[in-house]
């Protein structure tokens, strides 16, 4: 019975997210589109139950530690895109296409894949591939590859998603 009533507030608290961040993010309060927002996030809601989001711990815990993750994940991306800018305006566009394959610390899949995002978020990096807790990463030169590898991207995304 306990199991059961977490997975409800899970469902309802998804379901409020999701309402809130429509109400915010639209903008525009006319019955119509009230009621379309409504049932699209219902529609979500019941799409994530039926591929059994709520059998898994949910990822709603890590929403007080996401804005700082967010900020840090911003100032990557700015100094990541001055690199590629320099790559690209280089006249010998010094490129070495490398691809890098390293365990994942976040041992969930919600996790892993805040890991893969924000390494394809960043320019100049792309996550091809996330299986069994390995995540193989394509770099645009061996230097963002090494860089990538010491950075504490991996331990900024488990310390997000731990519990």
């Amino acid at each position: 019975m306990l199991i059961q009533t977490k997975r409800i507030l899970r469902t309802l608290s998804l379901l409020a997210v999701l309402i809130i961040a429509w109400l915010l993010w639209s903008g525009i309060y006319k019955p119509l589109l009230l009621g379309l927002g409504v049932f699209s996030c219902v529609l979500s809601v019941y799409l994530a139950h039926r591929i059994g989001f709520f059998r898994q711990a949910s990822g709603l815990h890590v929403m007080p530690r996401l804005i700082g993750y967010w900020f840090w994940l911003l100032v990557e991306i700015v100094k990541s895109s001055f690199d590629v800018a320099k790559i690209v305006l280089s006249p010998t566009l010094p490129i070495s296409p490398t691809l890098v394959e390293f365990d994942a610390l976040p041992k969930g899949p919600i996790g892993q894949a805040i890991l893969g995002n924000s390494i394809t978020l960043s320019p100049g990096t792309v996550t091809l591939d996330v299986h069994d807790g390995r995540l193989q990463v394509h770099c645009l030169t061996r230097e963002g590859a090494q860089a990538l590898l010491s950075s504490d991207a991996n331990s900024r995304a488990a310390a997000l998603t731990s519990k």
